[in-house]
């Protein structure tokens, strides 16, 4: 196949991109320019010139053509801003749910002529199996690395065009492979955190487009207030960190934007505080319809934690879920809820206002 590959200078896509090669297929690299370096450079330094070091590195040694996709603007009007407008309207988004549905795999298609290839490749932690005309995502068997829940905002025609060469590997392989293959950024860490944000603080990127502005901390159980914070859209529900408040701990309940007030509480995991049903909307089935029965599970962020669910009224772009014989002290709206059903990843929605 014609394969076109997505790096980024790390470990995984360098491993997808020597796999494809020794495959047999014909590959060019491909890497997306969307560090907001300009406007953010007096927070520290910003690694896209030494990513891009070890793209040109991997590219020359494998004899791979390479081409580098300047997509900073689009990022900024569809991640950035998305970002910026949730956490100012009270709500937890998720900057790389959107970068993969909006910009790696759309914007990214549109910008190159994707048509020449039959395949986008990525080093993704995730596995497209075909059943009956239609895609869907299936977990990795490395739990904690498995990204489907970063991938369930997909639609069928981007999951149509991607293959995931890393999919079925631990991420131990994924190393062992790196060092096999003497690749120069064999020993590189993983990156953590928001894509764009590089080595930047979360709370820096939101403090330079929202500034500070203080307002009330109030005890949720008396209603009395208990302190001051720096402006709601520092937390989110379920937070424990950040809230410095003597006799605690203290975790963020609500928040109301409208006022600036922030709702604490140290009796946050109380047995009268369910949290096991919320609402989900703008939902994508892979099938294009709503899961029906029982077996279903929910992720409520990134990471191996699942919750056997049930879903109740749904309509065609909104859903009630109820968590089974569980508790979930983090629902925040705007979140992404994904569903599974054993190891296929059914779709995603939104977590509407409680």
């Amino acid at each position: 196949m014609k394969v076109a590959v997505l790096v980024s200078g790390g470990v995984d896509s360098s491993v997808a991109l020597r796999l494809l090669k020794e495959q047999g297929h014909t590959v060019k690299a491909f890497y997306l320019k969307i560090w907001l370096e300009d406007e953010l450079s007096y927070l520290g330094s910003c690694p896209w010139e030494e990513d891009l070091s070890y793209v040109r590195e991997i590219c020359e040694r494998l004899d791979v053509p390479l081409e580098v996709v300047p997509l900073q603007r689009e990022y900024f009007d569809n991640v950035v801003d998305y970002t910026i407008s949730e956490v100012k309207a009270g709500r937890t988004p998720n900057p790389d749910v959107m970068c993969n549905s909006l910009i790696k795999f759309d914007l990214f298609f549109q910008k190159v002529n994707i048509e020449e290839f039959d395949k986008v490749a990525t080093g993704h932690y995730a596995r497209i199996e075909e059943s009956e005309g239609r895609f869907y995502l299936k977990t990795a068997p490395d739990k904690v690395k498995d990204q489907t829940y970063f991938l369930a905002n997909l639609r069928q025609f981007q999951l149509e065009k991607l293959i995931f060469p890393i999919g079925g590997y631990l991420k131990s392989e994924v190393r062992e492979l790196a060092e096999k293959f003497d690749l120069p950024n064999k020993g590189r860490r993983d990156s953590q955190g928001i894509c764009f944000l590089g080595k930047f603080k979360y709370s820096d990127f939101i403090e330079h487009y929202l500034g500070k502005k203080q307002g009330d901390l109030i005890d949720y159980d008396s209603g009395e207030k208990v302190g001051e914070h720096d402006g709601y859209w520092y937390f989110t529900v379920g937070q424990r960190k950040g809230i410095k408040l003597p006799d605690g701990p203290f975790y963020v309940v609500s928040k109301d934007w409208k006022t600036n007030t922030v709702y604490v509480s140290k009796n946050y995991h109380d047995a009268n505080k369910l949290r096991d049903t919320f609402v989900v909307e703008n939902l994508n089935w892979f099938s294009g319809d709503a899961p029906r029965g029982e077996g279903l599970q929910v992720k409520l962020r990134h990471g191996p934690e699942v919750y056997d669910c049930e879903i109740r009224a749904s309509e065609e772009s909104k859903a009630e879920v109820k968590l089974i014989d569980a508790r979930d002290q983090g629902i925040a709206s705007g979140q992404f809820a994904v569903f599974y059903e054993g190891d296929t990843c059914l779709g995603a929605g939104v977590i509407a206002e409680g």
